[in-house]
């Protein structure tokens, strides 16, 4: 059987070209980081190209350069407090829609700009559909004068957090010049007492658990693009 979209990049693509699609004129839209959310770039700029009027709010700087190169009206998010529809992938996500994000590095102002959404809307191939999360890291955003006490901290509530390393051997450093820890954690995990007790501790500025940002779901399968809402 020959399917239309064969490799996880096709497939990527198929999810974010359905979202978009979602988008109406006069939105204000947030657009998110990484591979996928690139796709969705790509996919509004074609549209804005053939006179979709829409403004867009980016979660990094790359994606606000892409954007502004691509003929899309980029706001700068410390002006915006609301938005119509936020499109971004995840890393994982389950059944329930419970999501892990931050393998680009932007969880943080990922998680702003979700919260100035009315809907988000996931991104994502199928092989980011799992039956229960916790088989990526869960990023944190971290103050760098914090990094041991707030590795201590998550390594208190079970998880293995590593600094992230570029190929040069040096700290990857966030939009915010904060530093990030991937924390692993294994087994069943209870995700809401975790991100709640994470959200306590000082110097831990965000972290890649989106537990209840995600409305609904846009998935990229062999065959196309399958949009789900939220149970």
């Amino acid at each position: 059987m020959t399917h239309a979209y064969p490799t996880p990049d096709d497939r990527k693509r198929a999810a974010a070209e359905a979202a978009v699609a979602l988008i109406q004129p006069g939105m204000l839209v947030g657009l998110g980081t990484g591979s996928t959310a690139a796709h969705a770039v790509e996919a509004l700029g074609r549209a804005v190209a053939e006179g979709l009027d829409v403004r867009a709010v980016a979660t990094s700087r790359a994606t606000a350069t892409h954007a502004a190169r691509l003929g899309i009206a980029v706001l700068k998010p410390h002006t915006v407090s609301r938005i119509d529809l936020c499109i971004d992938g995840v890393d994982e996500i389950d059944p329930a829609f419970l999501a892990i994000k931050g393998a680009g590095g932007a969880m943080l102002r990922e998680k702003i700009v979700a919260g100035m959404a009315a809907r988000m809307i996931a991104i994502a191939d199928d092989s980011k559909a799992v039956a229960r999360l916790g088989g990526h890291p869960v990023p944190v955003e971290v103050l760098p004068l914090a990094q041991a006490f707030v590795a201590r901290a998550v390594q208190d509530l079970g998880g293995d957090p590593v600094p992230r390393i570029d190929g040069a051997g040096a700290l990857v450093k966030t939009d915010q010049d904060n530093i990030i820890l991937d924390a692993h954690f294994t087994g069943a995990q209870d995700w809401r007492a975790i991100a709640a007790r994470m959200d306590a501790i000082p110097g831990l500025l965000g972290h890649g658990l989106f537990l209840d940002e995600v409305q609904t779901l846009c998935l990229g399968t062999a065959d196309g693009a399958v949009l789900t809402e939220r149970p």
